[in-house]
């Protein structure tokens, strides 16, 4: 299973939504600005979390979206399935040899498993973790 610009893109505006949670509302635009997407595109992926009730917008001059709930409340599973439909390494089908259907829902189940037991805090939180300040050192 390949996940598609669709569900990283999806992911980089929840973990952004998610570290500014309790703020206020994000716009779009500066979560393009700040990662270097398309607003056109992003506008886009909004829609579907939206209505999906991940996210909440807000209007007005300083409108934008926030999180409908908690990050630790929203899985990447969900945010995947929203954007990129089930979860399936391949088609298949009943007729297909039992031991490799066996082995496309084992693989199915454990990439599922990964996904819904990531929440959006344990994305931000390792995020925040690893991110050490890039120094350069000229001699």
């Amino acid at each position: 299973m390949k996940i598609s610009t669709k569900g990283r893109y999806g992911l980089t505006i929840m973990m952004e939504l998610a570290v500014r949670f309790g703020e206020g509302p994000t716009s779009l635009k500066s979560i393009a600005e700040k990662n270097g997407l398309s607003e056109h595109y992003l506008e886009q992926l909004i829609a579907p979390l939206r209505n999906a009730g991940l996210v909440k917008s807000i209007r007005g001059a300083y409108g934008g979206y926030i999180l409908s709930r908690e990050a630790s409340d929203i899985t990447a599973g969900d945010i995947i399935r929203v954007l990129e439909g089930p979860i399936s390494p391949v088609d298949f089908t009943e007729e297909d040899d039992p031991a490799k259907r066996d082995l496309w829902l084992r693989i199915r189940d454990s990439i599922a498993d990964v996904l819904d037991s990531t929440t959006l805090a344990d994305l931000i939180s390792f995020k925040e973790e690893t991110h050490t300040d890039n120094y350069m050192f000229y001699i």
